[in-house]
């Protein structure tokens, strides 16, 4: 069972069994290197004390602008790329809880079975040579399927499972349009029968009616496969049609943590609430309420004092300039970095 409390000792998800994941005070400095010596001047914190919790078979999205941090965080829990520091505490389907931050590499292939990641390009994620047979039961031959009837079977029962025909499995990659490509990465990173899937902007890079589509298989797969999904996005509408709770990231950090009603409805951190105003409205006779964002996105290499949105808020006070915000809990499951958080009436999306 993961014992990890949050910094001020209270539980980021909801009552009930252990989380499936629990990401505690995770950092990733990338070092700047000047002169000859190449002599270490700085750090770009791309992620800067992180921490939540994702429950089984819930769907946690994390959200923010380009380079908030999503990616390298998702890749940090997938050890794609080493923490600088903090915890990744995973529960393993045989029920020890492992530190995934510090865990050596040779430990990590069996658990790689149980957390596998779906691709935001499905143009460069699939090699062009391999046919989709190769592609799809790859990761059963390196770990250890070698029988190929078997891989087989398997590659056709994971093609119907997400909506393709068998036959399509002596196809290569060109021959299928993006939304079909995205299929087979969803089919390849489910090939395992992992517990924990990252998503990382799965549907960016399809037009709007094959997102839907996706979503709605990615949705479908949950409820079948029992999956726990970390969801990597942007677009707050995908966002609202998929997640049961919602991190918003700035420059590296967390600044709002929520249920996904809680945060379109009543928002506690400005920076939140400037993300909704942005999501299109699809009725034309609707007054447009968007809130721009004065001044640029703050340097993760030198980020300003004090609270790092604060250069952009309209409601930053002087504090706000010299004392970074603790994240706490605002309301019952719901989480803000913001001095302000529990005074200002944020607008929402209205509920429909």
């Amino acid at each position: 069972m993961i014992e990890a409390p949050t910094p001020n000792g209270s539980r980021m998800t909801p009552a009930g069994e252990p989380p499936l994941l629990a990401v505690r005070n995770l950092k990733k400095f990338y070092p700047i290197r000047r002169g000859f010596l190449r002599k270490v001047v700085g750090h770009v914190r791309a992620v800067d004390d992180v921490s939540f919790d994702i429950q089984p078979g819930e769907t946690l999205a994390l959200v923010g602008e380009s380079g908030c941090g999503k990616t390298t965080t998702s890749r940090c829990i997938l050890r794609a790329l080493t923490p600088t520091s903090g915890e990744i505490l995973f529960r393993t389907e045989e029920g020890p809880v492992l530190d995934v931050a510090t865990l050596p590499r040779e430990r990590l292939r069996p658990l790689r079975t149980q957390m596998q990641m779906i691709f935001q390009d499905p143009y460069s994620s699939l090699n062009p040579r391999m046919t989709v047979l190769n592609i799809v039961g790859e990761p059963l031959l390196v770990n250890g399927v070698r029988n190929r009837q078997e891989r087989i079977d398997r590659v056709e029962e994971l093609l119907h499972l997400v909506g393709l025909r068998p036959e399509f499995m002596r196809r290569y990659p060109h021959a299928f349009s993006g939304g079909q490509r995205q299929r087979i990465g969803i089919a390849r990173a489910l090939a395992l029968n992992p517990t924990l899937v990252v998503a990382d902007e799965p549907v960016s890079a399809l037009d709007v009616s094959v997102q839907a589509q996706i979503l709605n298989l990615l949705l479908d797969l949950q409820e079948r496969l029992g999956l726990t999904y970390l969801f990597v996005a942007h677009d707050l509408s995908v966002v609202k049609h998929l997640s049961d709770r919602v991190a918003v990231m700035y420059v590296g950090k967390l600044v709002e943590l929520a249920t996904r009603d809680q945060l379109f409805h009543r928002p506690k951190h400005p920076y939140t609430a400037a993300l909704l105003s942005a999501v299109p409205k699809p009725d034309p006779r609707s007054r447009s309420r968007r809130q721009p964002l004065r001044g640029e996105v703050a340097n993760p290499a030198a980020p300003p004092s004090g609270c790092y949105f604060h250069p952009r808020c309209p409601y930053a006070i002087d504090l706000c300039k010299t004392t970074a915000p603790a994240f706490e809990e605002i309301e019952p499951g719901q989480w803000a970095a913001c001095h302000r958080a529990r005074e200002l009436a944020l607008p929402g999306i209205a509920q429909t």
